[in-house]
């Protein structure tokens, strides 16, 4: 393929609650998008699915909407993809359960009683995963245990971006990063691992192909967008650290949608001999070791909607909470859908610490993003152990508020600065296309945009804030 013929690189982001495409030009200038939104599922306590189909569909309108026929030779696709995910699909490709995700906590038992055995640490060992209810070999298990007659018919266990890559090219493809993410492969030999395959008692023709996160492919058979070319791209996680231009040392990314993460690139594979974090490919010789939170911006939204009982309402209760102070009476601990890094808890609740009277709704929303962001910091600070970071870059839907920006900024005590994107899982997904395609890192070069530096006055407020966030999840995490 020629790279001159090339003029839209398109991200796809499959989401946890929308699938996003991107359009850009080569410097990161988006030049059309659009979003489908689709609804999570909660059938059992616990429980996190969404039906595929309605991915599928959401998909494919997005990208009917940005590359329209006349601009499909001079596009080429790259998917970002939510992590942790998994699907069970029969011979003909027909999926046996709905798409359990990351969130799902439904195999939290049999993780627990795996993840401090010495089985446990060689598995996180082998695949830079500790052992969690939100990988797929802790989905997978629960399945074999739980479900037996839908594990044996299973053909394939594949992801949410595997199933769409099946439903265009009609073959299983996973890249290494996405797998990476799984708890089944083996970091160390870019194969999926043989002791969790032989834990789980199946083989490896169970799982998809694996391939480079540069894989390309040309869709010739799709009557829809017959001349466009595909790159299989990689983790929504990943890709965020290379969309927003978290890669040297000394930077980290920061990113929250409706989960969050903190991430750093480092040269070679790295484990935690506590296993705090995880370890995902990227590309050769460029891995990103981090941790992720099940609980961002999802809850912020819950408190909207399930105990304000507002809809669309929360521009103005962020507005009412900057007006604020810092909560100093009140903390949140921000763990309503149990916990992976650093506490990896999936039995951790959320707790309001301190209420009195005296507080508000615009109270209660400052509390929840400041312990937020505690908890994000609990992770970073790990991080930190490992190399000193001298600025995070920002990404993710709370990149549009200044507010939450600057709050980062004063907890970490860090410069944050944000891309012209704030798409950054989205463009990470256009940088890889352009790898794919041999194009020069200088053709593609990202503007920095607003910058936020940490006001020194409220560091060690909250700095014994956080220390006090930490010792009340140490107080109440055998009451879970």
């Amino acid at each position: 393929m020629e790279q001159a013929l090339i003029e839209y690189f398109v991200g796809i982001d499959i989401g946890t609650t929308t699938t996003k495409a991107v359009a850009f030009d080569k410097n990161g200038n988006v030049l059309r998008q659009h979003s489908v939104g689709y609804d999570m599922l909660h059938p059992h306590p616990n429980w996190s699915e969404q039906n595929p189909e309605d991915i599928y569909e959401a998909f494919q309108e997005a990208l009917q909407e940005i590359v329209p026929p006349s601009v499909a030779k001079a596009s080429i696709v790259s998917f970002s993809s939510a992590m942790h995910g998994l699907i069970a699909v029969d011979a003909t490709g027909t999926p046996l359960t709905n798409l359990i995700l990351w969130a799902d906590n439904r195999a939290s038992q049999l993780a627990s009683q795996l993840k401090n055995t010495a089985t446990g640490q060689q598995l996180y060992q082998r695949t830079g995963i500790p052992v969690h209810p939100f990988s797929v070999f802790s989905k997978i298990l629960w399945l074999k245990e739980n479900q037996p007659e839908v594990f044996n018919k299973t053909h394939k266990f594949i992801g949410i971006k595997e199933y769409l890559w099946f439903r265009v090219f009609g073959e299983y493809t996973i890249d290494y990063s996405l797998a990476s993410g799984s708890g089944l492969f083996n970091f160390k030999e870019n194969a999926w691992d043989t002791l969790a395959l032989e834990l789980l008692g199946i083989s490896a023709d169970k799982l998809p192909a694996l391939v480079p996160t540069t894989h390309i492919k040309k869709n010739e058979n799709n009557s829809v967008f017959p001349e466009v070319n595909y790159v299989i791209g990689a983790g929504d996680g990943p890709l965020a650290n290379l969309g927003s231009n978290a890669m040297k040392p000394g930077q980290m990314a920061f990113t929250m949608g409706t989960s969050g993460a903190v991430r750093m690139c480092v040269p070679q594979p790295y484990t935690d001999p506590q296993m705090r974090t995880f370890n995902f490919f990227l590309f050769e010789n460029q891995y990103i070791i981090g941790g992720a939170t099940n609980n961002g911006g999802i809850v912020l939204q819950w408190l909207e909607e399930q105990i304000f009982g507002l809809k669309n309402a929360v521009s103005r209760l962020i507005d009412e909470a900057q007006q604020l102070g810092i909560s100093e009476d009140l903390l949140f601990l921000p763990y309503i859908l149990g916990e992976r890094a650093p506490i990896w808890n999936a039995e951790a609740r959320g707790v309001f610490f301190g209420l009195s009277i005296t507080h508000t709704q615009a109270h209660l929303v400052r509390a929840v993003m400041e312990g937020l962001i505690f908890n994000m910091y609990s992770i970073g600070k790990i991080l930190m152990e490992q190399q000193p970071i001298h600025e995070i870059y920002a990404s993710g839907g709370f990149a549009k508020s200044d507010f939450w920006l600057q709050l980062v900024a004063n907890i970490f005590q860090k410069k944050v600065v944000i891309c012209e994107t704030v798409e950054g899982s989205a463009w990470g997904a256009a940088l890889v296309a352009m790898k794919a395609l041999g194009m020069s890192e200088d053709t593609h070069h990202v503007s920095v945009g607003k910058t936020f530096f940490p006001d020194t006055a409220t560091a060690d407020k909250y700095q014994e804030l956080h220390q006090k966030f930490e010792r009340l999840y140490d107080k109440l995490k055998d009451e879970f």
